[in-house]
C-alpha cells in the first residue's frame, strides 16, 4: 500500500460511514459499521470490511441489504469525492469483534480454572452464538499494583528557547 491508496481507503472509509447512516433507507442494514477499507493500487476495485451486531441471520441480512445498496452508495460516493475513478465496492463481513470476544471469554474461563472449552466438544462450542462482552468493572487481585495517578511531567518551558530566562538574547556571534 502506498500513502496515496491509505488516504483513499480512510476517506472512503469516511465516507461511506455517512452515506449509510444518512441516506441508505434499508431496515436490514440495521447496526452495520464500516471498519476498513482496501483498495486496489489501480482503484478499480474495493473491499468494504463491515461489522453488524446482531444474530448470524441478522448479519446476513444486513450483509445482503448493503450489497443490494452498493450501487447507490457508489453514486454517492462519485458526487461527494474528487476521484477520477470510483472503485467497485466489494461488502465482506469483520468478524473481528466476535473473535476478539472468543479471546475474551477463553481467558476468563482459563483465569477462573476451567478448560478453555468447557468441556464441550468443538461442534457444539461453534453452535453457541457469540455475543459482544458487557463491561464491568476490574476487580483487583492478589499481586495487582495499586493504581496510582501518574504525577504530570516537569514544566519545562516553552520549547526552543533552551534555558533561557524570559528577558534574555540569545547570544550573537558577530565575527564573520
Amino acid at each position: 500500500m502506498t500513502a496515496r491508496t491509505d488516504r483513499i481507503d480512510q476517506l472512503i472509509r469516511q465516507e461511506l460511514g455517512a452515506i449509510l447512516t444518512r441516506d441508505v433507507q434499508d431496515p436490514r442494514i440495521g447496526f452495520a459499521t464500516v471498519t476498513d477499507v482496501e483498495t486496489t493500487p489501480d482503484l478499480s476495485h474495493a473491499r468494504v470490511w463491515v461489522s453488524v451486531i446482531g444474530q448470524p441471520a441478522e448479519r446476513e441480512a444486513a450483509l445482503e441489504g448493503l450489497r443490494r445498496a452498493m450501487p447507490f452508495v457508489r453514486r454517492e460516493l462519485a458526487h461527494r469525492l474528487s476521484l477520477r475513478r470510483v472503485p467497485e465496492l466489494h461488502v465482506r463481513l469483520d468478524d473481528t469483534a466476535e473473535r476478539g470476544t472468543r479471546v475474551l471469554r477463553l481467558l476468563s474461563e482459563l483465569e477462573a480454572g476451567g478448560s478453555p472449552d468447557g468441556g464441550a466438544s468443538p461442534e457444539a462450542a461453534a453452535e453457541v452464538p457469540e455475543s459482544l462482552p458487557t463491561p464491568v468493572p476490574r476487580v483487583g487481585r492478589e499481586g495487582d499494583t495499586p493504581d496510582v495517578p501518574a504525577s504530570p511531567p516537569p514544566d519545562r518551558g516553552r520549547p526552543g528557547r533552551k534555558g533561557r530566562s524570559r528577558g534574555e538574547r540569545p547570544h550573537r556571534d558577530r565575527r564573520r
